[in-house]
């Protein structure tokens, strides 16, 4: 008969978490969660309440001690607090993949690197022709990004006809791509410097890596030098996304216990009889405490806080930056607007060309390696949906523009967004059916 003592017991609760923790694993239900988020917004947007509705987003929320004053409104804590966990964790993700990933290999990571640097300099040089001269100019940053969420959702639909070669190849993309975004906020729409508040930012900084140096492993520790890290940077004029990208990178990618230190501790613990000898101030309980922390420690800093980071941001906070700030008034008489024309443009055409291009020029150069079932006409297709701008165009839209021009930016992300959409799934719709996927490698 087969054991039941195997594994961890189980209890009623799990039936309820077992589910839950699968369903909050799969990455494309994210992009559900935005769509949710942003109809919600576009209802409230266009209905009697939207006044109501805008309000609330200006209400201020935070602390004030004497002539310390760190209030903000809650648009604020959205779009400068919670989307620094979302680039944090964005940072953890590249850290993986360069180090103990896929992209570990310079030459497999050039291809999507390429890519993802072609699709932010040809939308930016062609966003700029067409609006040169006109006050939506400085919005050049907009048309850069790509919305992984969405993006990794479009492939879902599509389900098993997607080769995998292309999810890793808009993937990596898309974390390239929201690196840059970062750079762009950081460097092009950055306010004057306070040079005290940065370098106290920078100490911050200083005092994470002395702390990992030193071993220590207390995660509220990191969190409360984290906290203050974000303030300074807040104070000094760099955006404060740039502190989560940065404490990201620093995440250590390597566990603090090996894999043998782990098995020689288990073993230890599994040549102990059986029996009620673990309870009390004894040897034997230490070594089980010792074992449990073993266990949690052989998981590295990298892959821990990003199991346990990336259902808040997929499901919480980007959810909500979408709800915050993808509201717009719905008028036809928009999409004449020319930052309307000059943003659609810049992300359905500019975007893909510049993936694609640039994805081609990599390879030819030999400076990039193909990846295996990756034809030509598939990365184009997919390179049609890297237009998918969205979250990212509309952070870096909200950073960029005046209120007065936030309308018509807005409706432009959102028809180049669906744009992109309908194209890229009905392309690779038409590329994958039974019949019409080509065996042969293109490059």
């Amino acid at each position: 008969m087969e054991s039941n003592h195997q594994g961890l017991p189980h209890e009623i609760i799990h039936h309820i978490t077992g589910p839950l923790s699968r369903f909050l694993k799969i990455e494309a239900l994210t992009g559900a969660m935005l769509l949710i988020g942003t109809v919600a917004a576009l209802i409230l947007m266009n209905s009697p309440w939207s006044g109501v509705f805008q309000s609330f987003w200006e209400m201020p929320i935070g602390l004030t001690l004497g002539n310390l004053d760190f209030s903000r409104s809650l648009h604020h804590w959205i779009r400068d607090g919670l989307m620094t966990l979302f680039f944090f964790l964005v940072a953890l993700e590249l850290k993986r993949e360069l180090v103990l990933g896929e992209l570990r290999n310079f030459r497999v990571a050039a291809l999507p690197l390429a890519g993802a640097i072609g699709g932010m300099l040809v939308p930016a040089l062609l966003y700029l022709a067409i609006s040169h001269g006109r006050p939506e100019a400085q919005g050049w940053g907009v048309v850069m990004a790509t919305d992984t969420a969405f993006v990794i959702g479009c492939l879902a639909l599509l389900g098993s006809r997607v080769p995998t070669s292309l999810r890793l190849f808009l993937l990596s993309l898309a974390i390239f791509d929201d690196v840059g975004a970062i750079l762009i906020v950081a460097f092009g729409y950055g306010s004057g410097l306070n040079w005290m508040a940065l370098g106290l930012g920078v100490l911050g900084l200083a005092a994470v890596g002395g702390a990992a140096r030193i071993g220590v492993r207390s995660v509220p520790v990191y969190s409360l030098i984290g906290v203050i890290i974000w303030l300074c940077f807040d104070a000094s004029g760099i955006h404060t996304t740039v502190a989560g990208v940065i404490l990201g990178l620093m995440t250590p990618v390597r566990g603090w216990v090996s894999d043998e230190r782990l098995r020689a501790t288990f073993a230890r613990i599994l040549s102990y009889p059986e029996g009620d000898h673990w309870s009390g101030d004894t040897q034997d309980r230490k070594e089980l405490y010792e074992a449990a922390t073993a266990a949690k420690e052989t998981l590295s800093p990298v892959e821990r806080i990003e199991l346990r980071l990336h259902p808040w941001v997929g499901f919480l906070i980007m959810p909500l930056f979408a709800f915050a700030n993808a509201g717009i008034v719905i008028a036809p008489d928009a999409l004449k607007d020319p930052a309307t024309i000059a943003v659609a443009i810049g992300l359905t055409i500019g975007k893909p060309l510049g993936v694609f291009s640039m994805s081609w020029l990599s390879v030819r150069s030999g400076i990039a390696c193909s990846f295996p079932s990756l034809s030509w006409p598939l990365l184009a297709a997919g390179s049609l949906l890297t237009g998918i701008g969205f979250t990212m165009s509309l952070f870096i839209a909200e950073l960029a523009f005046p209120a007065s021009l936030l309308a018509p930016v807005k409706m432009g992300i959102m028809t180049a967004s669906l744009v992109s959409m309908a194209t890229g799934i009905t392309t690779l719709i038409y590329l994958t059916k039974k019949n019409r996927v080509k065996k042969s490698n293109a490059y």
